[in-house]
This record gives structure tokens, sequence and C-alpha cells, in this order.
């Protein structure tokens, strides 16, 4: 039976996991612009024109030459001719000399000889005579070319998430197709005889496979594509079959259960056999997820989550999540933090670095208030289902004390009516 080794702290097995695994894009590939939304952009992208590509007017009105409406105002307006219409979609057919005007609408490129635009309200119009109650200088409402993008610009850099504003300003340009880092394939398998996918039948004494489905969406969330391999029982060579599986489909891969010091806990004697170096973890000094285990096997990162569903979700937000951020070219993020006043004396594990779950609300005096979420058994996924964050306490502090003011790292932004 494998036992422990010398557990890490959590710094430790990061450092570890660095050392062994550089995380970094898995290369690029070219996708249509319809396809690139919320993708990571894989170059940089430099305008190929100006933004606007004319000179265009901002407001409907007449384009005029700014000269000729220098002294016009209400109780003496200036008079112009009208000489044509601009339109939308087309190139001006007219152009403007001293003492004419042309009308023109919002969008339209100006007409040659114009470098204004008096707004309609600021007019009247008869037939073709055209009476001006308001000046203008030059410039005023119109919408200089390259004044949104110049050619030559890098609009967007390489690492840019692709949101709706960026695809706009790709579309802007003209891009049809754009280059995005491949999305990383992260399979995720969960052990236990206990164990029944969802749908299927409960016996006695089985659960609904939680982790497989909640970790899934975690990969989701961390920019990659998670790839459910199913469940597996506690048999060395079934599990060790899933797993080469596993390794040879995915770039990451992600198990729950079978990690700790029990007799059908063969995830790491499973793991540490596949290949050199194998197991790189073996065990970390916090509460929850003590147990965890991680592996590089044949240049491929392999974690071995607890099989609580609440330890394993968190360790995989906690040593998973920035790596498979990494590898799909994404930013890692500090979590957000907002100071709170401990509700009730908190008790870290002795020795390890401890992370209780609480639930924010505001007390009397308006105060944020953060109270610790029961935990009850272990394998309570309703911790995290009604926490809105975690305090993290350090290996050498022996309790929190109530009314004492502590960080929480927020697990998603509240409500501004709570903040």
């Amino acid at each position: 039976m494998r036992m422990f080794r010398k557990l890490l702290t959590l710094d430790e097995a990061e450092k570890v996991i660095r050392r062994h695994f550089k995380p970094k894009p898995l290369g690029v590939e070219e996708v249509p612009l319809l396809e690139a939304h919320n993708r990571v952009l894989g170059e940089d992208v430099v305008a190929t024109l100006d933004i606007p590509p004319f000179n265009r007017s901002t407001v409907d009105g007449y384009a005029v030459k700014a000269a000729d409406t220098f002294g016009a105002d209400e109780n003496r307006p200036v008079w112009l001719k009208v000489c044509g219409r601009v339109n939308v979609g087309e190139k001006p057919c007219t152009t403007v000399t001293h003492g004419s005007a042309a009308e023109i609408v919002t969008g339209a490129p100006m007409p040659e000889g114009a470098d204004a635009v008096v707004m309609s309200e600021n007019t009247k119009r008869e037939d073709d005579d055209l009476y001006i109650y308001g000046a203008v200088a030059k410039d005023e409402n119109v919408m200089k070319t390259g004044a949104d993008i110049r050619k030559g610009e890098t609009v967007l850099k390489a690492g840019r998430l692709l949101g709706s504003r960026e695809i706009g300003v790709l579309a802007a340009i003209g891009t049809v197709k754009v280059k995005v880092y491949l999305i990383p394939r992260v399979a995720v398998l969960s052990t236990g005889a206990e164990v029944t996918e969802p749908g299927g039948k409960l016996t006695s004494g089985r659960i609904y496979d939680i982790n497989a489905y909640s970790l899934s969406a975690a990969v989701s969330e961390s920019g990659a594509k998670p790839v459910y391999l199913g469940v597996f029982p506690d048999d060395r060579a079934e599990l060790e079959k899933a797993l080469k599986r596993a390794l040879a489909s995915a770039d990451v891969v992600v198990t729950s259960g079978g990690v700790s010091v029990g007799p059908k806990d063969i995830m790491p004697q499973t793991v540490d056999s596949l290949g050199e170096p194998g197991v790189i973890v073996s065990g970390i000094a916090v509460k929850p997820g003590k147990p965890t285990t991680v592996a590089v096997v044949d240049e491929k990162l392999l974690f071995s989550l607890p099989g609580h569903p609440a330890s394993a979700l968190l360790i995989f937000h906690l040593l998973a999540s920035p790596i498979i951020r990494l590898m799909s070219g994404r930013e890692v993020h500090e979590a957000a933090e907002v100071k709170a006043f401990v509700a009730m004396r908190m008790f870290p594990a002795k020795g390890r670095r401890t992370f209780i779950t609480v639930k924010l609300k505001r007390d009397k005096a308006n105060r944020l208030v953060a109270e610790p979420v029961p935990t009850g058994l272990s394998g309570a996924i309703t911790t995290l289902a009604h926490a809105d964050g975690f305090v993290e306490i350090a290996e050498n502090v022996q309790f929190v004390d109530a009314g004492e003011e502590v960080k929480v790292r927020l697990f998603r932004n509240l409500e501004e009516g709570l903040l």
C-alpha cells in the first residue's frame, strides 16, 4: 500500500509542477471570424486600411465650408444654395463651393470642398435655399479618415480573448479568418465502485458521479475542452488501460478518487507506473485536498484529485486551472478579493494551509461579514454551491478570532447590492 511521502506545501507543489512542466499554448489554427468568439488570438492583428476609410458625416445635415457659416445665429442666419445630396454607400457626385451646401446623412462620405457639417436642426430649407442659424468650426460633425483605426496600427495583440467587441474590431478591418490558439483537450474520468453515471439506476450504496461533471465544467471555464471518459472501478488493470487512453487522446488528464491510503486507493501506484518521471507530487499540506497526487507522463500532466467533490473542485481551481489557462493562451487572473469580518472563530488544520468556505452578508452596522458554510460531510458539493468565496489560513496560524478582518477570495463577482 502506497503511503504519502513528505507532504509538500501548496507553494512547493506549485514549484515542483512548474519545474517538470512548462505550460504554454499548444499552437495556432485559423478559423472563420464567426467561429472565433471566446477564442484566444494567436497573433497580433495589424490594420491594412484606415477606419473609416473616408471622411464621413456624424450627423444628418448639410456639408458646408465652415468659413461660410461665420457669424450665423438665430437672429441673423446665413444663406447658402443647396447644390446636391450625398447618401450612405455612394460616392459623392457633387462639389461644395463657397456659398453652397450639400444635404448629407449620417455615415455618408463628405463631398469634395466641404470641411464641416451643420446639423439639420440648426437650419431651415425652402426649396434649394438653406438658412443656417448656427456657425460650425472646421471638421465639426465630421469623422476623419483613420480617426478610429490607422492603417498599420496593431489593433489587437496576441493573447487577447475575443469577445463581441474584439470580433467587431476584426470585422471593421475586413477580417474573414483569424488565427487563434488551439484549445487544449482535458480528459476527465472518475473512479470508485460506488460511483454511477447520471441517468443510471442508483442501487444501494451508490451515488451519482458529481466530480466528472463539475470538473468538466471547470475545464470549460478554464478555456479548454473537456473529454469525459466515464467512471472506472478500482481495478488496476482497467484503470491503467483507461489512463493510457486518456493520455493518448488529451493534453492534460484529470481524475478524481482513489488517491487516499485505503486498500482501494490505487491511483498513485497506477499513475506512477505509466511512464517517467511519474508521480511528482504525492500529498499536499492543505485542507481540504491533502491526498492530491500530480504526475507527469510522456510530458503530459495528470492531476489525481480527491474523490470528495468540494475538495476536488477547490484543488482543481488552485492547481490545475492556472496551468490549463496558460495552455489555452489565456491570462491567469488573481481571484477577486474583498475584506470582511469573521462571524465566528475559525480553526485551521494543524500544520496545513486551510481553506474555509464562507458566505458573505451584511450585519446591522452594514459591515461585510464572512460566515463559514457548514461543511457537514466532506463529500458535500453544496459546500461550494452555497458559498461566496473562501478564507485562506496559513499553516502557522492557530486560529482566526471572531471579529477579525480577513480577505475573502471570491468564487465569482458578487452582486453590487451586497458589496
